[in-house]
């Protein structure tokens, strides 16, 4: 499957993607770990099956040093050992927040005194708008057919300047 659209090749996507990456940033440099954002990131991309997004993700939290292990069991974290209690509350509010659609409550009260117990205000701030951007980044990935697997580290940082 080829991509409908380059995204990449248009001017006025390439003005929406220049401020969507700067206001990403807030996020990047927010107090909220790294591995958090990542690992938030993934699971939401594969949710929504995002080919882009997990690719992206991936190279980016190995880049920043994640093991293989970890981001094998994302999709498996309620199953898995490896997650620590606040990382586990940030995945169970990226898929509550990513299916909004599937639960009449969408992010569950059990789940948000989780986020609570682990986070302070400034990465609880952080954490919900990471989960609003990556959803919104899948969105525009999948409607284009945006193909996994041409990420390379840094590509997107001349987009910024």
């Amino acid at each position: 499957m080829d991509a409908r659209f380059d995204m990449f090749g248009n001017e006025i996507a390439a003005k929406f993607f220049k401020r969507f990456a700067n206001a990403s940033l807030v996020i990047q440099q927010s107090p909220l770990p790294t591995a958090t954002q990542e690992l938030v990131s993934l699971r939401a991309s594969q949710i929504n099956g995002c080919g882009w997004c997990i690719d992206y993700h991936t190279k980016e939290a190995t880049a920043a040093g994640e093991t293989a292990v970890r981001l094998h069991l994302v999709a498996a974290w309620r199953e898995s050992t490896v997650f620590t209690e606040a990382e586990q509350a940030a995945l169970a509010l990226a898929e509550e927040g990513t299916r909004l659609a599937d639960a009449h409550h969408g992010v569950s009260d059990e789940t948000w005194t989780q986020v609570r117990k682990h986070y302070d205000d400034d990465q609880i701030a952080a954490l919900v708008c990471l989960v609003a951007m990556i959803n919104a980044a899948n969105r525009l990935a999948v409607i284009v057919h945006q193909q996994g697997g041409s990420y390379e580290l840094g590509m997107f940082a001349a987009a910024l300047s």
